[in-house]
């Protein structure tokens, strides 16, 4: 389960690989650490159809059944918890990130492993995320996981982030569930590594 990721890259990065965008256009702060709870940008149609950037907070606040525990992670699709909002394309999101963090280690002596692209590549690139309105304005967001590739299972055998390319920002936002849901799958290993 990822835990941890990183959103470094400026509103100017953002536009160029993602388009051009409403909302607070004005230049973000770096986000060196984004852990559950805190908050974090993220791009979503407005109603004209136009992509929107928010900043929300990272963390569904959860079911009755899990005490109310924010989830941070969608890695049941099916599960009528997420339902509803995969089925509304206008509660899917693309989280912006520059990398992520999976933990190695025994437990109490757990470090630190990102992962990203490779040099050569632009080092933005996206989570598949879903939101939600929450009370006095603030948003909440999380994204979605998959079996992880062998470059993360390595590391995390169990998950990984879904991420996104930016050709597959369209498909993910506009698309009905069953089409955008095809994009849960690893990232191709060749494309990404361990940072070092």
């Amino acid at each position: 389960m990822c835990n941890l990721y990183s959103m470094t890259a400026s509103v100017d990065e953002i536009r160029r690989v993602f388009g051009s965008f409403a909302g607070d256009t004005a230049n973000l702060p770096p986000f060196e650490e984004i852990y559950p709870g805190k908050p974090a940008p993220i791009l979503r149609r407005d109603e004209g159809g136009g992509l929107r950037m928010d900043v929300m907070e990272w963390g569904f606040p959860g079911p009755v059944a899990a005490k109310g525990r924010p989830v941070t992670n969608i890695r049941n699709l099916a599960s009528p918890f997420w339902r509803s909002a995969l089925n509304r394309p206008d509660r899917r999101c693309v989280v912006p990130v520059t990398r992520f963090c999976e933990w190695e280690g025994e437990k109490g002596a757990k470090r630190k492993v990102w992962f990203g692209l490779h040099d050569h590549q632009e080092p933005l690139f996206g989570f598949a995320g879903l939101w939600r309105p929450g009370e006095a304005g603030v948003g909440y967001m999380a994204f979605l996981t998959c079996e992880p590739n062998s470059v993360v299972g390595a590391v995390h055998p169990k998950a990984m982030p879904v991420m996104l390319r930016p050709t597959d920002v369209p498909r993910w936002l506009d698309s009905e569930a069953a089409t955008a849901c095809e994009l849960a799958v690893p990232y191709a290993d060749a494309d990404m590594r361990r940072l070092p």
